[in-house]
């Protein structure tokens, strides 16, 4: 009996990375990194052929004290052309901020679960959207694009399972807003293939695939093999962080966002193009984590200073 013929997916020839390590990833380290070195960092990622940088959040510093020095991040650094450098900007206060001093792209955020919207920010996932209007109606004067978040995709820490419905109507909401682009969080890393893909097939019913992007947390270690469901169903846009930044505050000691580095070796190795130079890369994953005091959270880069130390 002849065996079954593997079914034959159709993998996208170029994927944008989305660095999210200078703001989400710095944002849960302990350790304060400085200005002069989250811009060395920037400028390294950029250097490697990174295309979009989130270099920053304008919030308030009580709350988020690693992103105090934005404005100083922003008003100093050395910008490549092709580069862009975004912000996040959870009010008109810091979106305000955030023009000041140059941000190309800013970005919002909600939450898929009632839940995690109260406790995180205290109100309610209908009152968060609502907010972001004054956001979406100024930006859309001054011509600067908008990027939406969504997270607890698949799962919260309060609640449990997500509906994928419920993704795809805050998803939706923040398209039908004027969010040109918005990426899928899966805030706790629960996620696996199946789940993910159940979550992309609903959300992707109300908003075009091309405009979503994928936002996955390796708590569980599931990170890549969803990236790779990802890809196989149409996504084209990763968020990742060098070095795997961050760590989930939901479970303590756990890895938070998923590596750039492996997920660039993921694409080198599928033949996939991200523009990276992967040395350069690494590099940079190298240059953050010293300033931390810890080894990078990526196995690849983990096994590649290895080797390096053989040398």
């Amino acid at each position: 009996m002849p065996l079954p013929t593997a079914k034959v997916f159709s993998l996208p020839d170029y994927i944008k990375i989305v660095e999210v390590g200078p703001r989400d990833g710095l944002q849960n380290e302990s350790t304060p990194i400085s200005a002069e070195d989250k811009i060395t960092l920037i400028e390294k990622l950029s250097d490697a052929g990174v295309s979009y940088i989130e270099s920053g959040s304008f919030v308030s510093p009580k709350w988020v004290p690693q992103m105090a020095t934005s404005s100083e991040v922003f008003s100093r650094l050395k910008r490549t052309s092709n580069v862009t450098y975004a912000a996040l900007t959870p009010n008109m206060k810091g979106f305000e901020a955030a023009m000041s001093v140059g941000a190309d792209e800013i970005a919002i955020f909600a939450a898929a679960s009632e839940s995690f919207s109260q406790k995180n920010i205290n109100c309610s996932i209908d009152e968060s959207i609502e907010r972001f209007k004054p956001i979406l109606d100024e930006a859309r004067k001054t011509n600067i694009k908008v990027r939406g978040y969504v997270s607890c995709v698949v799962g919260c820490p309060y609640e449990g399972e997500i509906n994928p419905e419920e993704v795809a109507n805050v998803a939706e909401k923040l398209f039908k807003m004027g969010c040109y682009e918005i990426s899928l969080g899966d805030t706790i890393g629960v996620g696996t293939p199946a789940s993910v893909t159940k979550m992309l097939h609903a959300v992707s019913a109300r908003v075009p695939m091309a405009n979503l992007a994928v936002h996955f947390h390796d708590t569980y270690g599931q990170a890549l093999t969803n990236i790779y469901a990802a890809l196989q169903i149409g996504i084209s846009v990763v968020d990742s962080a060098i070095a795997g930044l961050g760590g989930c505050p939901y479970a303590k000691g756990a890895s938070g966002n998923v590596a750039t580095e492996d997920v660039v070796y993921l694409l080198n190795g599928l033949g996939i193009k991200s523009n990276i130079n992967f040395d350069k890369l690494l590099s940079a994953g190298w240059f953050i984590s010293n300033k931390l005091g810890k080894a990078p959270i990526s196995k690849v880069s983990n096994a590649f200073l290895a080797k390096e130390e053989l040398k």
